[in-house]
């Protein structure tokens, strides 16, 4: 059977799926980025998860479904291979181009956005309507808000810290407060001294780094430790570098908008409560002789 044979009869049988009411829920599901399927799995709905995209990780069982390549680049036939009732794509990330192919092919796709911290009790109500989890998929939403809520009070009265999250060393890059990495720093006090910048990433040259006097820098557990700590050397007047603030944190906990989410800001709270303690001991440290005279 020739290879356009198969492609024909494997899509009759997608089409013939699909015509399924839009109301039942899925029981055959795709998602296309790795935060959409922890939050399937947060709904109730892992089980019923038959493909997911590039570096999906979490939880531990969807390692061992299909992959459908990567957010920006998905393999169309591996879609339709897995016959999926719904699709989930991810409003930020999911190229609309493809998902128009997709729903050509006549596959059911969804958007779903979540891109704050607020936003995701929303986004698991919202999986659990597609899913029939209803019941589950309020329990998790209110679980992640209750939390949500009990974290911001307690880290409401924070010192304020400036703060960057730094990507790469050559050049480095940073985010602005359209991430939702800034929202986490902003919870736990910081400032997030490129907030402004009119991209969401962008790169930061090292005179700038050092004019915005950053105090604590996060960067994610993928980078060179070493990298890090030989960049922020070459800028040893730096508040950040004197107190020897450079924190890793596991990228996923940030960059993935799930109720792990609060994990990720339990960890950058952690990092600013030392980072604090830190500068208040190199503040303490008495003057090197002649300092006083220089000024």
């Amino acid at each position: 059977m020739g290879r356009h044979l198969k492609s024909l009869l494997l899509l009759s049988v997608v089409l013939a799926t699909s015509t399924a009411s839009a109301e039942a829920p899925a029981q055959r599901i795709a998602t296309l980025a790795p935060h959409l399927a922890e939050l399937v799995c947060a709904a109730g709905g892992c089980a019923r998860l038959v493909a997911v995209s590039e570096y999906s990780n979490y939880p531990a069982s969807v390692t061992k479904l299909p992959q459908l390549g990567g957010a920006w680049n998905i393999n169309l036939e591996a879609v339709l291979a897995q016959r999926p009732d719904l699709v989930i794509a991810w409003t930020d990330g999911t190229p609309p181009d493809q998902v128009a192919r997709l729903q050509k092919l006549g596959l059911r796709v969804v958007w779903l956005q979540a891109n704050t911290l607020d936003s995701i009790g929303a986004a698991l109500e919202m999986v659990g309507g597609w899913l029939g989890t209803k019941e589950a998929a309020a329990k998790a939403a209110n679980d992640y808000r209750q939390r949500l809520a009990g974290l911001r009070a307690q880290h409401r009265d924070e010192p304020a810290i400036r703060a960057v999250y730094q990507i790469e060393t050559s050049p480095a890059y940073t985010i602005s407060a359209a991430s939702p990495i800034s929202e986490v720093m902003s919870l736990c006090g910081g400032i997030n001294v490129f907030a402004a910048l009119p991209t969401i990433s962008a790169a930061i040259g090292q005179e700038a780094m050092l004019a915005a006097a950053p105090e604590v820098v996060l960067y994610g557990r993928e980078e060179s430790a070493a990298a890090i700590r030989a960049y922020w050397a070459r800028l040893g007047s730096a508040p950040v570098a004197q107190a020897g603030n450079l924190f890793p944190i596991d990228p996923d906990l940030l960059g993935r908008a799930g109720p792990r989410m609060l994990d990720g800001v339990v960890a950058v709270c952690a990092a600013f409560d030392q980072a604090r303690s830190r500068l208040a001991e190199v503040r303490r440290r008495p003057t090197e002789p002649g300092a006083a005279a220089a000024h």
